[in-house]
């Protein structure tokens, strides 16, 4: 078979600035990754235990089934306030098939314009009609409700946003849902083990489980390792392990995976210092006078506005000269125009770091 059609759609890429390749770490000071705790960084988890499987054999369904698993579903439903909760191989297989295979056809979903690819390919993978409204805007929202006429209303967002670092007005929206007898789902992925006295997320941290239909938790972040849950009730659960494909036939995540998972949470709720690092370092972030336009927020994920794929790629490469790891995020990951350098903050680093980082910022202008 000819590929002169894949030479097509790269050249397009590298035409755009926007051609990805995959890097290896280099040492540099970790302002890009997602491991906001440290978890991994400083291995605070203990290596598996003896004589847990690598492999899991199989899907749930079939050979993969077996009692760490279910154990660590109710302990983790426990501690997110819920009734049951369901493991997935990863965030991306939960939003996926939830929104694949909740919604049905005369049904509606309405989710955020800011929301998360795997939210966006779930969507499609429905029989459901959605519509977007503008990013954590109740105003908005309410106005798409009010054209609902029939069938179901599922309404999605993040609670905090993994581009700008905000946070969704979900108390309204739990408001919203209330009135127009519409679901609820909330991806909790930057929120886990960051947001709430002992890293529960945002929706506990605002007493809101019983106004969710469903959230999602993801473990790759902030607790360390891998996969992800959805909590919800017991109905719910039965539902997804009858009708949502990626969990159906997916082979399960094996002993080693799950033992990990149940160690960080046993771990990062007790992390109330990092917690409070991060909070420091996220405050003098928000003092320093940047010139340029800056997405401010109250979590580790914080904007630099420079458009243009080519311009901010050069920030970066200046920034990663001066031992700085930062990562520019191009067109089409966020809309032309919004390219931006993404700083992540950490627990793990220091005030002098931070410093020298916001320094470089205000020399390279």
């Amino acid at each position: 078979m000819n590929e002169d059609f894949l030479q097509k759609k790269l050249q397009e890429r590298k035409d755009q600035h926007a051609f990805r390749q995959l890097r290896l770490p280099d040492g540099k000071t970790d302002f890009y990754s997602n491991d906001y705790l440290g978890i991994v960084k400083n291995r605070l988890l203990p290596p598996p235990e003896p004589g847990l499987a690598s492999g899991s054999t199989g899907s749930r369904l079939l050979a993969g089934n077996y009692l760490l698993a279910e154990e660590t579903e109710r302990a983790l439903a426990a501690f997110h306030g819920a009734e049951a909760a369901l493991l997935f191989n990863s965030g991306y297989d939960a939003n996926s098939g939830l929104l694949g295979c909740l919604p049905q056809r005369g049904d509606t979903i309405l989710y955020d314009s800011l929301s998360h690819a795997s939210i966006r390919d779930g969507i499609r993978l429905s029989f459901a009609q959605s519509f977007s409204f503008a990013h954590n805007d109740v105003d908005d929202l309410e106005k798409k409700l009010t054209t609902v006429k029939s069938g179901h209303i599922f309404v999605v967002t993040e609670s905090v946003f993994s581009m700008d670092g905000d946070e969704a007005p979900l108390e309204a929206m739990a408001a919203l849902c209330r009135d127009y007898d519409a679901g609820l789902i909330v991806d909790e992925a930057h929120a886990t083990g960051v947001v709430g006295a002992r890293g529960e997320g945002l929706v506990q941290q605002l007493g809101l489980e019983q106004a969710c239909f469903a959230r999602v938790h993801t473990f790759g972040k902030a607790v360390g390792c891998h996969g992800a849950l959805i909590a919800g009730s017991g109905q719910l659960r039965d539902y997804l392990i009858n009708f949502c494909r990626p969990f159906i036939f997916s082979t399960a995540l094996p002993e080693t995976a799950v033992h990990a998972i149940r160690e960080s949470y046993r771990l990062f709720p007790g992390l109330m210092a990092a917690r409070q690092q991060l909070q420091l370092l996220i405050r003098q972030w928000q003092q320093a006078r940047l010139p340029y336009e800056t997405l401010l927020s109250g979590t580790p994920i914080q904007g630099v506005i420079i458009p243009g794929n080519e311009a901010v790629k050069e920030m970066a490469a200046r920034l990663q000269e001066n031992h700085l790891g930062v990562r520019p995020i191009l067109y089409p990951t966020v809309p032309r125009g919004k390219e931006r350098l993404r700083i992540i903050l950490h627990a793990f680093n220091t005030e002098a770091e931070l410093q020298q980082l916001i320094q470089m910022l205000m020399e390279t202008k």
